[in-house]
C-alpha cells in the first residue's frame, strides 16, 4: 500500500477517534448509520453519514460480556450496548439503522445473536458482516491478509476480490498477555490489563510479552503458508501494544500495516457497511 494509501486510512481513523468524544453535530437531514463491534474486551459502536465520514461513536469495556467472539453475557451486551444507542440519540445522533460485526466462522444462531442484539437495543439490523471483511472496507482493500489480534484471540483471513477465501482463529490474544504479565509480575489479572495498556509500563513489560507476540507471528505464517499474501493488515486493540508489528513482521517475512488506533478500524468498517446494505436496500425497494 502506498504511503499517500496509508495516510487516507489513518486519517479517516482519527476523525473517527476524535468523534468519540460527541463534539461534532450531525449534518441536518443527513441519514446516519452505526455499526457495532462487540468484542472481547471492548464494545464499540460507530456512526458514520452519507459520505461514510465518521462523525460520533462511543467505546466501553466489555467486562467479560462477550468471550472470544461469542456473547455470554447476552443481556449485559444489551445493556451497554442500550446506552450508545441513548447517549448518541440524546446528543443527536439519530442513529436507527446499523450492522453488527461478528468473527469468522461463526454460524448458525451464535451469528443471529449480534442481531438480535441491535434490535434489543432499540437499532433496525440491516446487515451482519464478519469481521474481517468490515476491517478491509475501512482500510480500503479487497484482497490482501487481515490479522485481527484481540482481547482472545488472533484471526487470520485472506481476501481475494472482496471475498474472504479462508479464515483461521487460535485462542491467543490479549488475554494471554495479561496471564503472562500477572503470573510474572506476581498480581490480579485485572492489575496486569492495566499495566498492559498504561504507556508508563509498557517499555518494562515488553521482554515478558514479546514471545507471546512471537507465537501469534509463529500462527500467522503457518495460517498463510499456502496463499503468499503480500502484507498483513494488523487490527485489534491487542496489536497497538509498542512493537507487536514489528515482531509479527520479523516472524512472518512479510511487511506489516498498523493503522493508527487499530481498535477503531472493524467497528468504522461496520459502520460502512451499514451504510451501504441499508443503501441496497432502499434501492431494491425503488425498483
Amino acid at each position: 500500500m502506498k504511503d499517500s494509501g496509508m495516510e487516507a486510512i489513518n486519517e479517516r481513523i482519527r476523525q473517527f477517534r476524535d468523534s468519540l468524544s460527541l463534539e461534532n453535530a450531525p449534518r441536518p437531514g443527513s441519514p446516519l448509520w452505526a455499526g457495532v463491534d462487540l468484542g472481547t474486551a471492548n464494545i464499540v459502536t460507530a456512526v458514520v453519514d452519507r459520505e461514510g465520514t465518521p462523525i460520533a461513536g462511543m467505546t466501553t469495556r466489555s467486562k467479560s460480556t462477550v468471550r472470544d467472539g461469542l456473547v455470554f453475557d447476552y443481556m449485559g451486551v444489551m445493556s451497554i450496548l442500550k446506552t450508545h444507542v441513548q447517549v448518541l440519540r440524546s446528543r443527536g445522533f439519530d442513529i436507527r439503522d446499523a450492522a453488527a460485526a461478528y468473527p469468522p466462522g461463526t454460524i448458525g444462531r451464535n451469528q443471529q445473536a449480534f442481531g438480535h442484539i441491535l434490535n434489543g437495543a432499540g437499532l433496525e439490523a440491516v446487515s451482519l458482516v464478519d469481521e474481517p471483511s468490515a476491517a478491509a472496507l475501512a482500510l480500503g482493500i479487497d484482497s490482501g491478509c487481515v490479522v485481527d489480534i484481540g482481547g482472545g484471540t488472533t484471526g487470520i483471513s485472506i481476501l481475494e476480490d472482496g471475498e474472504v477465501v479462508y479464515t483461521g482463529d487460535e485462542p491467543t490474544g490479549g488475554h494471554h498477555l495479561d496471564l503472562v504479565i500477572a503470573g510474572s509480575m506476581g498480581v490480579s489479572i485485572e492489575e496486569a490489563e492495566a499495566m498492559k495498556n498504561n504507556p508508563a509500563h509498557q517499555r518494562m513489560l515488553a521482554g515478558m510479552v514479546m514471545p507471546v507476540f512471537e507465537k501469534m507471528g509463529a500462527i500467522v505464517r503457518e495460517h498463510t503458508a499456502s496463499y503468499n499474501p503480500k502484507q498483513i493488515h494488523l487490527v485489534g486493540g491487542t496489536s497497538s501494544f509498542p512493537g507487536a508489528d514489528a515482531v509479527i513482521a520479523q516472524e512472518t517475512g512479510l511487511p506489516v500495516f498498523l493503522p493508527d488506533d487499530p481498535l477503531l478500524v472493524t467497528p468504522l468498517g461496520t459502520a460502512l457497511h451499514a451504510a451501504l446494505a441499508a443503501s441496497g436496500r432502499k434501492a431494491a425497494a425503488n425498483e
